[in-house]
C-alpha cells in the first residue's frame, strides 16, 4: 500500500522554508518529496500543490516569516490505490483535514548559506514543533532554498490502527524540499 507515502509527503511539504518579503514562489521549479519504509521497502512520493507567504532575507534571518499550506489531496505516490488509502481517515483524513500547514516562528543562521527554520507543523489538527535546516542558493532572478528533515508520522496520528505498527510502516519520514523563489518586486 502506498497510502503511507501520502502521509510522508504532507509532512515534507509543511517544512518548506521562507523567502524574501512577499517573494513569489515559482511552482514549476519547486518540489516537496518524501520517503519512508513500508515492510522495510523504500517508498517515495511528492505533493503537487502547495502555497504560502514568505518573508525571508538571508541578511536578516531573525526577521523572517513563513506560512506554508500543503494540499494533502495532491499527494502523488505513483499508485492510485495507495493515494486513495492515504487520503482516508486512517492516514490523512482529508475530508476533515484537507491541508497541512507550517507556520515559521524563527530563523537562525548556521553559516555558509545554511539556516534553520523553526515553527509549528499542523497535520490532522495536531501541531508539533519542527526545526528544519536548509540552504539558500542564489539563482538568476531569485534564489532556491533546499533542505531535508525527518518527521515522526505517529506524532500526527498518521497511520492509525494496524498501521501504527512500526514493523509495517516506519515512523520516520524523510522530507526533502526545494523552493524556488523570485526576487521581491517593489
Amino acid at each position: 500500500m502506498r497510502f503511507s507515502s501520502l502521509l510522508m509527503a504532507v509532512l515534507a511539504a509543511s517544512l518548506i522554508p521562507a523567502a524574501q518579503a512577499d517573494t513569489p514562489l515559482i511552482p514549476a521549479k519547486s518540489e516537496i518529496r518524501f520517503g519512508f519504509k513500508q515492510m522495510n521497502v523504500p517508498v517515495e512520493g511528492t505533493f503537487k500543490k502547495f502555497t504560502g507567504t514568505f518573508d525571508f532575507d538571508p541578511a536578516k534571518p531573525e526577521a523572517g516569516k513563513a506560512d506554508l499550506q500543503i494540499d494533502l489531496g495532491s499527494i502523488d505516490l505513483g499508485s492510485p490505490e495507495g493515494e486513495t488509502e492515504a487520503k482516508g481517515k486512517t492516514f490523512f483524513n482529508i475530508a476533515a483535514f484537507p491541508q497541512a500547514r507550517f507556520v515559521a516562528s524563527g530563523f537562525k543562521p548556521l553559516g555558509n548559506n545554511r539556516y534553520q527554520v523553526s515553527g509549528k507543523l499542523t497535520i490532522k489538527g495536531i501541531s508539533r514543533d519542527i526545526h528544519a535546516p536548509f540552504t539558500v542558493k542564489p539563482e538568476a532572478g531569485g534564489f532556491t532554498t533546499e533542505g531535508t528533515v525527518t518527521i515522526q508520522r505517529l506524532a500526527f496520528k498518521i497511520g492509525e490502527g494496524d498501521w501504527a505498527d512500526e514493523a509495517s510502516l516506519s515512523n520516520d519520514v524523510q522530507v526533502k524540499f526545494k523552493l524556488a523563489l523570485a526576487k521581491k518586486t517593489s
